[in-house]
Parts: C-alpha cells; sequence; structure tokens
C-alpha cells in the first residue's frame, strides 16, 4: 500500500511538470528579512510570508516560465536561522518614459528546468537604493544598481509531495556612476560583476547549503 502511495504522488509530481500546469506552484512559508538588504544576515522578523514560484509556462524539454512572489530564502553557511528575502531576490523594475522612477515589483519572472528528480530555478533581479543626486559645481551621482542572480537546486521529495532545496549560487554585482557636467572632469564609473561585503572589493559568486530543512510544497 505504501508503494503504491508513494508511486502515486511520483505520477502527481510528473503531471505537475507535463502538459497543461498553468497555475500550480512550490511554496515555501517563513518569515521575513529583519534586514532587507544584508545578505550575511539572515535574522526573521515575526512577520509571516510566502517564496512562491507559480508555472506559467511549459516551453518544452523540461524547461518552464514560472513567477516568483514573496522573495527567496536567506540563510548563510553553518546558520539554521532562514528568512525570507522579499526585497532584493523580487527589486525594481522601471523606464523612465513611462515610470519616471523605477518602482519595486510584486513578482518577478523565473526560469526552471526539471529532469524528473532534480528541479534548478534560475532568478534574476535588480535592486536600487534610489539615492541619484545632483551635488555642488554640477556634480551628479547615480543611483547604486545591484544586479542579483540566484540559481536553486532542488531534489524531488515525493514521499512529502515536495522540493528539498539543497543549494543556491548566489551572486550580486554593482554599478554606480560620478561625475560632473563640466566637461573638465570625466565621468567615473564602477562596474563590479560580482563583489564581496563592500562595493570596493572584488568577489565570487558564492555557493550556499541551508543548515537547516527548507522544503518547499506542492499546491
Amino acid at each position: 500500500m505504501k508503494i503504491t502511495q508513494i508511486r502515486l504522488l511520483c505520477l502527481l509530481v510528473v503531471v505537475f511538470f507535463s502538459g497543461n500546469v498553468s497555475g500550480v506552484s512550490i511554496v515555501y512559508r517563513g518569515f521575513e528579512c529583519q534586514n532587507t538588504v544584508n545578505a550575511n544576515d539572515p535574522t526573521p522578523t515575526d512577520t509571516s510570508v510566502q517564496s512562491r514560484f507559480e508555472v506559467i509556462e511549459e516551453v518544452g524539454g523540461g524547461m518552464f516560465r514560472l513567477s516568483l512572489t514573496g522573495g527567496l530564502p536567506r540563510f548563510i553557511d553553518g546558520n539554521l536561522n532562514v528568512c525570507i528575502d522579499s526585497d532584493t531576490a523580487i527589486g525594481f523594475s522601471g523606464i523612465p518614459a513611462a515610470d519616471v522612477l523605477p518602482k519595486r515589483l510584486n513578482a518577478i519572472d523565473a526560469t526552471a528546468y526539471f529532469n524528473g528528480q532534480d528541479l534548478i530555478i534560475i532568478v534574476s533581479s535588480i535592486n536600487t537604493d534610489l539615492t541619484a543626486a545632483r551635488g555642488t559645481f554640477n556634480s551628479f551621482t547615480t543611483s547604486r544598481i545591484f544586479p542579483f542572480s540566484n540559481t536553486l537546486i532542488f531534489e524531488q521529495n515525493p514521499q512529502a509531495s515536495s522540493f528539498k532545496l539543497k543549494k543556491i549560487v548566489h551572486n550580486r554585482g554593482f554599478v554606480l556612476t560620478t561625475g560632473s557636467t563640466n566637461t573638465f572632469t570625466p565621468l567615473f564609473e564602477t562596474v563590479l560583476p560580482s563583489f564581496g561585503d563592500t562595493v570596493q572589493e572584488e568577489g565570487k559568486p558564492e555557493i550556499l547549503t541551508p543548515v537547516a530543512n527548507i522544503e518547499y510544497m506542492l499546491e
């Protein structure tokens, strides 16, 4: 009887990733991060939130387009604390002609690949502090722009009808321009594809393994 139930659950997961799957989701329930932008601080608040990936399109060949709402789990190596980053994981979007200033998004697109056992989801976002300003003597500085990329690697748990998060590959970039409208003063552009704890420090993408159990339930 138990073997039959497990097979049925496996079948449900296969159905989830085949055919008309629009609207089907995997969900992790947790609490918002206390520190919205510091990736090294996984301290949670008392505010509950859901990290939800919803299937919006099957592309074929095991590939799917998803919509992420709520954010992504944040954790650091060796620490049991987990919070959900609702800020940088989704970020901002804006076109001056239409939006004037970039606006915080409620959802962002993601891409997934599922081979029947392992699920890989890639999410890219852009966050900003909206600090662009003019200074004295026609000087100016743009807002700090932070591109983020997160690759989540899951292992299917057919017995629980869920996907267990095994690793996240996390990377954060940085872009800033300062200068002056005075033609004798050049522009200074800082572009870092990856950086560490400060914007002056070049870094590498982090490969993070959660200590706590993080499971996304199939809904």
